[in-house]
C-alpha cells in the first residue's frame, strides 16, 4: 500500500516538473481519491426587492406582451430552469429586515402599499408576497430560502410565518394559507435569521446578534415534520471577529449554517467601485485579484469554524457574492443596475471553482442577483430579455451539482500586471453519479493562449468534449442590440495524446468546460 501511494505521489508531482521544463500548464486529476460531494446549493441565486429584480423582473405588468403565469415572467423561469437552479433567496438583502410578511398575503388589492426605504424610496404594492414567491419557486423547481426580519420584527412574527408556511393542522395561520388557495403546507427548510445584522440589518455587535439569533431560532418550529435549516448572519468579508464570536456564543446544535457576504469591486475604494463595461486592464486585474481573495476568506473562516465545529456540521453559506460596479449611467443609482461583461463571467467561473474546492465547508451560496441587479444572469427591457455571460458560466458548470469533488493539481504560469500577479489559471473537477468526469478551467490572462496537458492519473478515457466561453476583450458584453456577443460554444481545441492525456488549448480570457468518459 505504501509503495502504491508513493508511486501516485511521484506521478502527481511529475506534471509540475514537466511544466517547469516545457513552460506548459499541466492539470492532473486523481479520480481514485474520494472527496466530498459538491452540494447543488452552492449554485443558488438571490432575488431581492431591489430595483427591477422582482417588480419588472420576475413579476411584470399584466399588460406586458410576454408569456406569463399570472404575472410571473416565463422566459426568465425557463432560462433558470435550464441551469438547474437549486434554490432562490428572498426577500432580501437589506429589504428583509424591514419587510413585514403579513403585508404580502391575502387579496392583492387589499394589501398595504409600502415604501422601500432601503432601495430608492419607491412605493411597492405588495402584490408579490409569500404565496407568489412560493409559486415562483415551484415553477423554477427550486427550494425557497427565506430571510427572516430580525431588526424590525419579533420572534412571534417569525414563528407565525413558519406556521403559515409549514403547519398542516388546524390553526389560524394554516387556515389563512388555505384561504389563500394553498391547502397543503409548503415545507420550507431554509431560513436565514437576520441579514447583514452588522450593518443595514440593525448595526448590531456580534455579541448582541448572537443573543438575538438564539432567541429567534428557538421559535422556528419543525411543524408537521418539516425540518428547519437555521442559518445565522455571519460576517462581512474578512471580519474574523464576527465569525469567532458567533461560533463561540451560538451552540452548533442551533445552526445549520452561518452566512458570509463578500463582493468584488474593481478598485480599492467602495465609493468608486469601477465601471461595468468601460474599464482598462488595471481595473480588470484589480477586480480579478479581489475576486480570488475569496479563496483566502473561505480558508480563514473555515479554520475558525473548525475550532468550534471540528466535525464540520455547520455549513458556510456565502449567500451574497459577485462583482459590484458603479450603476449604469442614466439609471437610478439605488437600483444597482449594471451590465455584465466577459470579466464578470471569469469572476463567476473562478469563484465557483473556489467554492467547489471548499465544498467540505461551503454547502450553499447565492449569486447577487438573478435579474436586473448587480451581477445578473438575466437582463430585461420591456418585452426584451437577454442572458448575460455569467448565465452561460452557470450553465457550463451545472454538472458539478451534487457530484463528487476530485483531487486536482494545477501547475501554471502567473498573470502579471505592474508589480502584482495572480495565478493565470484555476480549475475544478468532479465525477457525476453516471461516472462522467467534468472539468471546468479558467484562463484569466487577457493576452495569452494556455496550452494545457490534462492528465487523468490511473485511468484512461475514451472521449472528451467541451464548451468554451470567450471573447476578444474582457469588457465585451451582451446588449439588447447584440444579445449573443458572448455565448458558450462548442470547444474543439482538444487533442487526445494518450489513453489518459489530452492537450487543451485555452484561448485568452476563457472558461472551458470538459466532459470526459
Amino acid at each position: 500500500m505504501k509503495i502504491k501511494k508513493t508511486i501516485l505521489t511521484i506521478l502527481f508531482i511529475l506534471p509540475a516538473l514537466t511544466f517547469a521544463q516545457g513552460n506548459k500548464a499541466v492539470v492532473t486529476i486523481q479520480p481514485d481519491v474520494r472527496q466530498q460531494t459538491i452540494s447543488r446549493h452552492i449554485y443558488g441565486h438571490f432575488a431581492e426587492h431591489l430595483g427591477r429584480c422582482i417588480y419588472d423582473g420576475f413579476w411584470v405588468d399584466p399588460n406586458l406582451d410576454v408569456a406569463k403565469d399570472g404575472r410571473i415572467r416565463i422566459d426568465i423561469v425557463k432560462a433558470l430552469r435550464d441551469i438547474n437552479i437549486p434554490n432562490l433567496r428572498w426577500p432580501g438583502g437589506c429589504f428583509a429586515d424591514e419587510y413585514q410578511w403579513k403585508d404580502g398575503i391575502g387579496e392583492p388589492d387589499k394589501r398595504p402599499r409600502i415604501v422601500n426605504s432601503k432601495w430608492g424610496e419607491v412605493v411597492e404594492d405588495n402584490s408579490f408576497g409569500t404565496d407568489e414567491f412560493m409559486k415562483l419557486c415551484n415553477l423554477l423547481g427550486c427550494e425557497p430560502y427565506l430571510s427572516a426580519n430580525v431588526a424590525t420584527s419579533t420572534p412571534k412574527d417569525f414563528r407565525e410565518w413558519v406556521e403559515y408556511l409549514n403547519y398542516s393542522g388546524d390553526s389560524y395561520w394554516a387556515e389563512q394559507r388555505k384561504k389563500n388557495g394553498h391547502e397543503k403546507p409548503y415545507g420550507v427548510s431554509f431560513f436565514g435569521i437576520g441579514n447583514e445584522s452588522w450593518g443595514c440589518g440593525g448595526n448590531m455587535t456580534p455579541e448582541f446578534y448572537s443573543d438575538e439569533y438564539k432567541r429567534f431560532q428557538g421559535f422556528a418550529y419543525n411543524y408537521s415534520g418539516n425540518k428547519i435549516k437555521r442559518i445565522a448572519c455571519g460576517p462581512n468579508g474578512d471580519d474574523y471577529n464576527w465569525m469567532e464570536t458567533c461560533m463561540k456564543k451560538i451552540p452548533v446544535k442551533m445552526l445549520w449554517g452561518i452566512s458570509l457576504h463578500y463582493y468584488t469591486i474593481a478598485t480599492d475604494n467602495w465609493s468608486k467601485k469601477g465601471a461595468s463595461t468601460q474599464f482598462d486592464e488595471e481595473e480588470y486585474f484589480r477586480s480579478i485579484k479581489n475576486a480570488l481573495f475569496m479563496d483566502e476568506l473561505l480558508g480563514k473562516h473555515s479554520a475558525i469554524m473548525d475550532i468550534y465545529d471540528p466535525k464540520k456540521k455547520v455549513a458556510l453559506v456565502v449567500d451574497e457574492w459577485g462583482i459590484w460596479t458603479d450603476p449604469e449611467p442614466g439609471t437610478n443609482p439605488r437600483f444597482l443596475y449594471q451590465q455584465n461583461s466577459m470579466r464578470d463571467a471569469l469572476i463567476a467561473a473562478s469563484t465557483l471553482n473556489i467554492f467547489n474546492k471548499h465544498s467540505d465547508r461551503v454547502r450553499m451560496a447565492n449569486l447577487a442577483q438573478s435579474v436586473n441587479v448587480l451581477q445578473s444572469l438575466v437582463l430585461t427591457d420591456n418585452e426584451k430579455m437577454l442572458l448575460t455571460p455569467t448565465y452561460y458560466v452557470f450553465k457550463m458548470y451545472k454538472n458539478h451539482q451534487d457530484a463528487e469533488l476530485l483531487q486536482t493539481n494545477v501547475a501554471s504560469d502567473i498573470y502579471e500586471y505592474g508589480m502584482e500577479s495572480v495565478p493565470e489559471m484555476n480549475v475544478s473537477a468532479s465525477r457525476s453519479k453516471n461516472g462522467k468526469i467534468h472539468v471546468t478551467m479558467v484562463n484569466l490572462n487577457p493576452k495569452k493562449e494556455i496550452s494545457t496537458d490534462l492528465i487523468m492519473l490511473g485511468i484512461g478515457f475514451k472521449q472528451i468534449k467541451g464548451e468554451v466561453l470567450t471573447s476578444d476583450s474582457y469588457s465585451d458584453y451582451n446588449s439588447f442590440d447584440n444579445a449573443d456577443k458572448v455565448v458558450a460554444k462548442q470547444f474543439n481545441s482538444i487533442k487526445k495524446s494518450d489513453d489518459n492525456i489530452a492537450v487543451v488549448k485555452m484561448p485568452p480570457l476563457s472558461v472551458v468546460a470538459l466532459e470526459i468518459f
